[in-house]
């Protein structure tokens, strides 16, 4: 029994090993595939008709702003003026009846004074790799510029390019360190599980009808 129980924690052991291997691997690859296509820099990205600005909750669950939300409005704010897009296609979690992180996003850039008929909803953008695939499959888009954090952006950009899109990423201001650190932790995690659900060939939850975008 001593040394069933010993190799059974040998193999716990090397599996969890492996795991810390698999996220190393997975963030390294990650960040050096989508590097050269991603800045903070607007010049530096391309003219396109269309951007994905991915979303997140107005407020965190305080009841205060979150600085993510309002950094990348930024972010789309100045890359629709500077000309570089037309479009914005808004991509969201609407789970429930009082969460909608498309609309939140559709309203302040509104306020900002970005045109309703701009401005693309999705609904169905519960996951990233949900958000990326149906801007393709759903809307038509083989070229845009993605919008969020660096962090999230080099993921992002990551399914999109391994997706057959041509995808460049605009990074908005990130958040302080200390108010980012559960994040960009889970980030991590959250780079390992878009190499997995890649080699898995993962789909989006829902896919629909096409939308054309003038």
């Amino acid at each position: 029994m001593k040394n069933i129980a010993k190799n059974i924690f040998k193999i716990f052991l090397l599996l969890v090993v492996a795991g810390f291997i698999f996220i190393a691997w997975a963030n390294y690859n990650i960040k050096k595939e989508s590097a050269p296509f991603i800045s903070y820099d607007s010049k530096e990205m391309p003219q396109t008709k269309t951007a994905l600005l991915l979303g997140t909750s107005k407020s965190l669950n305080n009841g205060s702003p979150n600085a993510y939300f309002y950094n990348r409005i930024q972010a789309a704010l100045d890359l629709y003026k500077s000309g570089k897009i037309k479009y914005i296609i808004v991509s969201g979690d609407n789970s429930s009846k009082d969460y909608n992180e498309s609309e939140d996003m559709q309203l302040s850039l509104m306020k900002y004074g970005i045109p309703q008929d701009n401005i693309i909803l999705d609904f169905a953008g519960f996951r990233t790799l949900d958000s990326v695939i149906r801007a393709k499959d759903i809307f038509g888009q083989k070229k845009l510029i993605i919008i969020s954090q660096k962090f999230h952006n080099e993921r992002a950009v990551f399914l999109a390019r391994r997706n057959g899109m041509e995808a460049y990423g605009y990074n908005a201001e990130d958040v302080n360190k200390y108010a980012g650190l559960k994040t960009n932790l889970r980030e991590y995690v959250a780079k390992a599980k878009a190499y997995y659900d890649l080699l898995l060939g993962i789909e989006p939850k829902f896919k629909g009808e096409k939308i054309v975008i003038p």
